[in-house]
């Protein structure tokens, strides 16, 4: 299906920006244009791709198009750099899945060296960004899979360490007799979402067996680390996040040396892996020197 590069680019825009006025600004086009742009790309594809609001969302077709316009902007800059008499392209959009306890810690050492990027990045857990590769929304994604996504490459980037912590408080109240399995079933829980499985992982790897406490669900690290010093419930961490709370006995370890290592893989298409060798070999090297290998 030949699809209008125009039409992919106002429908680009507009999931971009949220709003047809702001892709208009964007585009150098009136309003009218990118309307029509749309619907003529809507028309063309035989399905709904925005679902017009405050801001404007994709549908998961019209998410997929945008990716794929993303795609051939990344292709095109890579031929520009090869090809001395074209002129220099603009600046890409890489869509990205990543999940935020890389992207409190190591990842965005990664991005800063890419200036000639621009990135969106959507935060997914660990054990599912690579969904956003397999429905082709995403040029890449760090996951915990390491199961290359169909047409794409798989770099093991090494470790994230999480420390199973809570604050002393938390501690002597709920576990004054240890951190055992009848304990541990009725302490309150941080977790990341619903999609988060890191402490009950912990738990099966460190008791045996499948224990489901009650949680509190905070999508943030840093709102993590804090509800975890405050006495709200107890979480795995990334150790580069508790360093210092430890140190200051702000927060303590559930049990000695019971830290759990998530391995990390870095996967992307394989059609773009010469257009994406810059950016591979920036997540790489930031892996190296933030992740345990």
């Amino acid at each position: 299906m030949h699809l209008d590069p125009a039409q992919l680019a106002a429908l680009a825009a507009i999931l971009r920006s949220g709003s047809f006025e702001r892709a208009a600004h964007d585009l150098g086009v009136t309003q009218s244009a990118v309307s029509q742009r749309l619907k003529a790309l809507e028309t063309r594809v035989g399905a709904l791709l925005v679902h017009r609001g405050q801001p404007c969302t994709g549908t998961a077709t019209g998410r997929r198009l945008a990716a794929h316009a993303d795609r051939i902007g990344l292709l095109e800059a890579d031929l520009a750099r090869d090809v001395a008499a074209l002129a220099p392209a603009p600046r890409t959009r890489l869509r990205i899945a990543v999940n935020a306890d890389s992207l409190a810690t190591w990842f965005p050492d990664a991005l800063a060296g890419m200036p000639e990027h621009l990135f969106e990045l959507v935060i997914d857990d660990q054990d599912v960004s690579h969904d956003w590769l397999r429905r082709g929304e995403a040029v890449g994604a760090v996951t915990a899979s390491d199961q290359p996504v169909a047409g794409c490459n798989v770099v093991t980037l090494g470790a994230l360490r999480y420390i199973p912590t809570a604050s002393p408080e938390f501690m002597a109240r709920h576990f004054p007799q240890g951190v055992t399995a009848d304990a541990i079933a009725s302490a309150p829980m941080l977790q990341f979402n619903v999609k988060d499985r890191l402490q009950h992982n912990w738990i099966e790897r460190v008791f045996g067996r499948a224990i489901s406490p009650p949680s509190h669900l905070i999508a943030s690290p840093e709102g993590f680390v804090r509800a975890a010093r405050l006495g709200l419930g107890w979480g795995l961490n990334p150790e580069t996040l508790v360093t210092q709370e430890i140190a200051a006995g702000q927060l303590v370890p559930l049990l000695p040396g019971a830290h759990f290592d998530t391995p990390l893989y870095w996967q992307s298409g394989r059609l773009l892996a010469e257009a994406l060798a810059p950016l591979t070999r920036a997540i790489r090297k930031a892996a190296r020197d933030r992740l345990r290998i």
